[in-house]
């Protein structure tokens, strides 16, 4: 029957045959057609909930060890868990994995939005898997700054990869971390590599500049651009193109490679005006077709195994990963000392007040900064509200 109570946005306020808005009202007794009568008459098959399994550490250790992807999965998600109960667990996982880790080629790809990284990705792993090799692809999406949300999409667009039994790709939310890496994706590779991954590839969000905190974290690190990008574009990219190992020109097929070969010239040009960013090893910019094929296996042969091959041959990759390894802790100290700030009940107390004489004019922001420091400087930081934080553990 017509309820005209409902009326669509699209619909004239003039009630006509041709604006008719139909509501099928719900069958009696509930959407299955049965009178509650008969419900408890007849006996309703319900699906069992299975509880999962709650793993201990050694459950962890050893199905990384095997190359589970489950459980390497709910490894992950232990890792990048911001609760504290979970943080010791975690630790102690990763920690038991470490003798096994260090032996994969960690690659990092970044470029702007829209550069073909995740096709190109997609290209490169499944034609990797196929010669044998374990790829993980660690996919960084960008987290949303109203809701915290992201949409982890890149594994459903990886579609051909998704199915090679070689495979593991792992979408994690960037957390509003500068440069797109969670905070979490250097404990993430870890594992990566303990359950036998041998090429990691880190994907990041590609936002410009703040993407050069990649070669925080891999060995290689790849920017992928496109043709008629425009001198705007070059100059916002300058940063990170001081830290590339190498420059791939994407989607060089059809009426765009000759466009794509005149954009790869350009590029070396500007390269030779870069220091380079791997001692002993020049940087050059080559072209490649992520829809095609073409190109994206010469480059992998003559670029990126003979610069893994010569880096740990000549001892800068060892000594690289050294140095990644101390700016690590250091970066998680810098972490934690930021939430015990933040966290301290002095500076919660005080914070209001203080923020409010800075909008008022009563007070500079120079000396706002001295009297919060101040504050927290002469806290107790050891009281129980503290003494137990998690570095990553954010209220």
């Amino acid at each position: 029957m017509t309820d005209t109570t409902y009326k669509p946005s699209w619909r004239p306020d003039n009630n006509d045959d041709k604006f008719a808005c139909r509501v099928m009202r719900g069958v009696e007794g509930g959407h299955d057609g049965m009178s509650e009568q008969n419900k408890t008459e007849h006996h309703v098959n319900k699906p069992k909930i299975v509880k999962r399994v709650k793993l201990t550490v050694d459950d962890y250790v050893k199905g990384i060890l095997a190359g589970n992807r489950m459980i390497l999965s709910r490894a992950i998600t232990l890792i990048e868990s911001n609760a504290s109960v979970h943080f010791a667990m975690a630790q102690e996982v990763i920690q038991k994995i470490l003798p096994y880790t260090g032996k994969s080629m960690r690659i990092g790809i970044t470029g702007v939005p829209g550069a073909g990284k995740s096709t190109l990705i997609e290209a490169l792993g499944t034609k990797l898997c196929q010669q044998g090799h374990k790829v993980a692809v660690l996919a960084v999406d960008p987290s949303s700054t109203v809701t915290r949300g992201s949409i982890l999409g890149d594994k459903t667009r990886m579609e051909q990869l998704s199915r090679e039994p070689n495979a593991f790709i792992r979408p994690s939310p960037s957390g509003g971390t500068l440069g797109g890496l969670t905070r979490k994706s250097r404990e993430t590779l870890l594992l990566c590599e303990a359950a036998g991954y041998d090429t990691i590839l880190v994907e990041t969000v590609g936002v410009g500049q703040s993407e050069t905190t990649v070669r925080s974290m891999v060995d290689f690190f790849l920017l992928v651009v496109l043709t008629g990008a425009g001198d705007e574009l070059q100059g916002m990219k300058k940063g990170v193109m001081e830290l590339a190992d190498a420059i791939l020109v994407n989607k060089a097929d059809g009426d765009n490679k000759q466009r794509a070969l005149v954009t790869r010239a350009e590029y070396e040009r500007i390269l030779q005006f870069l220091r380079q960013a791997t001692e002993h090893w020049t940087t050059h910019a080559y072209t490649c077709s992520a829809y095609t094929g073409e190109g994206i296996m010469d480059f992998w042969q003559n670029v990126v195994k003979v610069f893994m091959k010569q880096g740990f041959a000549n001892g800068v990759l060892k000594e690289r990963r050294k140095q990644q390894t101390i700016s690590w802790v250091y970066t998680m100290i810098e972490e934690h000392l930021h939430n015990l700030f933040y966290r301290c009940p002095e500076i919660i107390k005080n914070k209001g007040k203080i923020e409010e004489d800075v909008i008022n004019g009563k007070l500079s922001a120079t000396l706002a900064v001295q009297q919060l420091i101040d504050k927290f400087a002469n806290a107790d930081i050891n009281e129980n509200s503290l003494r137990n934080l998690s570095p990553f553990d954010l209220k």
